[in-house]
């Protein structure tokens, strides 16, 4: 029997290179604009949620051509397998147990993951009643801005881009055009934020509110869970203190009110967590700022949701671990909750694993991209990017070998899938009753 890793791979594969050999048709793309390469990279940046472009989205393909990007942006925003019990359900059939823990997994706790049958449909409607929206808004804020058609298809591909934290933009600036409406920019953020969460939080909050709604204890406190609160906590923090500190380590020439600066120094904190849009360019950012954005970039979104990075619970449960050991505790504490030893594992081999692949990563590209004589702070920039499944670039990926934009896509594909699900798939746990003398080794 296969394993969960094994079908979860195989079915992002999958899909991604459908999407490739689709794109790669002339009628997807401008003709002799797009190469197969091109077109796996911008198929797997779509499924990863991405956002890393080798090529012009806006011009380079056709209206079909991002038509199918932005299917692919869907379908890996929600993830393969909860598309599959889609269409089971539309199809009045029922998936097998397994499979449908394939699809609770990636939604929510193991522990909530019992209900879902009752939660499915809802995390479904919770999305596209989002995503419905955020495009609503979009049109509103683009209509003065562009003719209808435009403005309709560019209001539902930038909702569904930013909701899913894609990164993926129709126009050719990315939103540096657009970048004078703050109307945009906000509705932007909330749906980065919201799709961030991931859809366990979005779920307690949507039956919190339905409660309400019922008269249930109208406006009566609600304790949610742990995962619930430290995602809220960390994000928050995240975003404020990843803004004071842009602002603090400076922005571009370009930003010369203190408004321009607070909602750009905003903007770039909130889509560096892993969405990717960028309304300032990234490429003449002073260094300082770069790293800033890198080690939000690693950190990333939260758990069950479309982002990447090591996720914000993996992190407050690292600093809460260092916390406990500098002060000499055995258990580790977070908001007056013990941290089960298990967990503690996970995380330790979550963190290692993100730290040993980018590492490796970086030296690949600073030996196939040494001709480009770029600084190094590029290429980790570019590489923790792609990683964390986000999408900034200093400008560097177009220009970017064929071996380096087939790492890169082997890395937005690890980002996606998160290191531990392959490291599991590539190292199958066994079990093993020899034992062995202790020895002592010193360390530090």
């Amino acid at each position: 029997m296969r394993s969960p890793e094994t079908t979860v791979i195989a079915s992002f594969a999958a899909v991604i290179l459908s999407g490739a050999f689709i794109l790669r048709l002339p009628y997807a793309h401008q003709p002799g604009k797009v190469t197969f390469v091109d077109a796996l990279f911008t198929a797997t940046s779509a499924v990863c949620v991405t956002g890393l472009t080798v090529v012009d989205t806006g011009h380079d393909y056709t209206f079909l051509g991002k038509v199918v990007i932005l299917l692919l942006i869907q379908t890996g925003g929600l993830g393969v397998m909860s598309y599959a019990a889609a269409a089971f359900q539309l199809a009045g059939l029922r998936m097998s147990l397994r499979s449908q823990a394939l699809v609770a997994d990636s939604f929510f706790q193991r522990d909530f993951a019992a209900e879902f049958a009752h939660t499915f449909n809802t995390i479904l409607l919770i999305t596209f009643c989002i995503e419905g929206a955020g495009a609503l808004f979009l049109f509103l804020f683009m209509w003065p801005r562009m003719d209808l058609g435009t403005a309709v298809f560019s209001a539902i591909f930038h909702s569904i881009s930013a909701f899913c934290n894609a990164g993926f933009s129709v126009h050719s600036d990315n939103l540096v055009g657009l970048r004078d409406s703050q109307g945009i920019l906000i509705v932007i953020m909330a749906l980065i934020v919201l799709g961030g969460l991931g859809y366990m939080v979005l779920h307690e909050a949507w039956v919190s509110v339905r409660q309400d709604v019922r008269g249930r204890g109208l406006f009566k406190p609600r304790r949610f869970s742990l995962h619930a609160r430290l995602v809220l906590i960390i994000s928050s923090c995240l975003i404020v203190g990843g803004t004071l500190l842009l602002l603090a380590f400076g922005l571009t020439p370009r930003e010369t009110s203190w408004s321009d600066r607070i909602i750009n120094a905003l903007f770039q904190s909130v889509t560096a967590r892993t969405a990717g849009f960028n309304t300032i360019d990234i490429g003449v950012l002073p260094s300082a700022s770069l790293f800033l954005l890198i080690l939000l970039m690693f950190v990333g979104g939260s758990p069950g949701s479309c982002a990447g990075g090591i996720k914000t619970t993996t992190f407050g449960i690292w600093l809460a671990r260092i916390a406990a050991s500098l002060r000499g505790k055995k258990e580790v504490q977070l908001l007056r909750r013990r941290v089960e030893p298990d967990v503690i594992n996970r995380v330790d081999l979550i963190v290692a694993l993100a730290v040993f692949w980018n590492i490796v990563g970086i030296l690949l590209l600073l030996n196939t991209e040494a001709n480009l004589r770029v600084d190094a702070i590029a290429l980790v920039f570019e590489q923790v990017s792609a990683f964390g499944t986000v999408g900034l670039s200093t400008g560097l990926t177009p220009k970017l070998s064929d071996a380096g934009k087939l790492w890169l896509s082997a890395t937005m594909f690890i980002g996606r899938l998160g290191t531990l699900t392959v490291a599991l798939w590539v190292f199958p746990r066994s079990k093993s009753n020899v034992g062995y003398p202790k020895g002592t080794v010193m360390v530090g």
